[in-house]
């Protein structure tokens, strides 16, 4: 009787385990396939990564389909509602839009108070809940007067176009802000966690500091609290070593990937492990010191500058704003297949924000009008692509 109930106190301890987010290889999030997780990204079905898949094909190919809209005004953020319409944010007016995917009708949904413009502050990213369909709450991550901060926003369909957003509910406060490098990419994961990424606000030390929110990758619960499994069970902080990160995408294998903006020399993208440091200010790009993780792949800044981050059909596509075009990185799990292929390339402009949709598509916004890009008299828009 004894070994029975010890059996089973056992079992009931790997299942809350499992429940609160742990990872099936080492009691961490992140970190691959969980047991008994149903939660899968964006196109991921026929992508590598998950177990048994096969690598993606070493080159690929994009085709721009159509243009869903024009004559956005500094997108930023950009999150997909169930039905597949976008929220889109604009950086310096704080006005969150519908667009309809079916027509790129635009709809103004309302304005997030309290955002402070600014350099590249204002209103970021944007994320909605995993339990939209029932608590309809959208995420917002922006720039005020003190800090960055994360808030959600009840949204309510049955109000007037422009009064749709209910009062800010903020659940994170004490993110460092500046003129440059605010981060502002937030996204749920897999495992149901608000992940951020943040920006050491143009200052060398938060990155490397414990306590600062700046230069990390944070990750918590929908309420703004620290998510169970993290390095420090009393913190947000899940990664740290930092400069400047604007994108998170998940693999098939619910591995967390993040696009890092590098200083003179070198631009990253990072395989994020929980507690990894991953070397700002320290070290830029590949630079094999002990105690901080390489990227695994870098680009000369002049090629990427990168922002946005989506996994589909096998491979990382990530956004560049310099560089001015998309990025495919094919992966065998962990591994690049083949060395980066680039597209687009000066086709639209810079790119800022790139989201995988349920086909295996993905819609990229340009960043014609954020004051570092030449608009065009369309900019700036989003556009519908078929990727492979």
């Amino acid at each position: 009787m004894r070994a029975a109930a010890l059996a089973a106190a056992a079992l009931a301890a790997a299942a809350l385990l499992a429940a609160a987010g742990c990872s099936s290889e080492d009691g961490f999030p992140g970190e691959g396939p969980r047991q008994g997780s149903s939660a899968k990204s964006p196109g991921a079905a026929a992508s590598s990564g998950a177990p048994g898949a096969s690598p993606a094909p070493a080159t690929g190919s994009v085709k721009v389909v159509r243009t869903l809209t024009t004559k956005l005004g500094t997108p930023w953020g950009v999150a997909a509602l169930p039905g597949g319409d976008l929220l889109i944010g604009s950086r310096d007016t704080g006005k969150i839009v519908r667009v309809a995917a079916k027509d790129g009708a635009q709809t103004e949904v309302g304005e997030v108070p309290g955002v402070v413009k600014g350099g590249e502050g204002g209103l970021l990213g944007l994320a909605v809940s995993p339990d939209f369909a029932t608590d309809r709450l959208v995420y917002a991550y922006f720039t005020t007067d003190s800090d960055n901060r994360i808030a959600r926003l009840r949204y309510d369909e049955g109000k007037p176009a422009g009064q749709r957003l209910g009062a800010p509910d903020t659940v994170l406060r004490g993110i460092p802000k500046g003129t440059i490098h605010n981060g502002g990419r937030i996204a749920f994961g897999p495992d149901r966690m608000l992940y951020a990424g943040t920006g050491e606000a143009g200052q060398r030390g938060p990155a490397q500091d414990p306590k600062p929110l700046g230069g990390k990758i944070l990750r918590m619960t929908p309420d703004g609290r620290p998510a169970y499994g993290n390095p420090d069970g009393d913190s947000v902080v899940y990664s740290s070593g930092h400069r400047n990160v604007q994108g998170l995408a998940w693999d098939a294998g619910e591995r967390l990937w993040a696009s890092e903006f590098g200083q003179d020399t070198w631009d990253e993208l990072n395989l994020i492990r929980p507690g990894g440091n991953y070397g700002w200010p320290v070290a830029e790009g590949r630079a094999g010191r002990s105690g901080y993780t390489d990227p695994v792949e870098q680009w000369k800044t002049a090629d990427a500058s990168p922002s946005g981050l989506a996994y589909a059909k096998g491979s990382l596509w990530m956004a560049g704003l310099r560089g001015e075009r998309l990025w495919r990185i094919p992966l065998d799990g962990t591994r690049p297949v083949a060395a980066p292929q680039a597209f687009l390339q000066g086709e639209y402009g810079r790119l800022r924000t790139v989201l995988a949709t349920d086909d295996g598509g993905l819609w990229v916004t340009t960043s014609n009008t954020d004051g570092r890009g030449k608009p065009g008299a369309e900019d700036d828009r989003v556009l519908r692509l078929e990727v492979s």
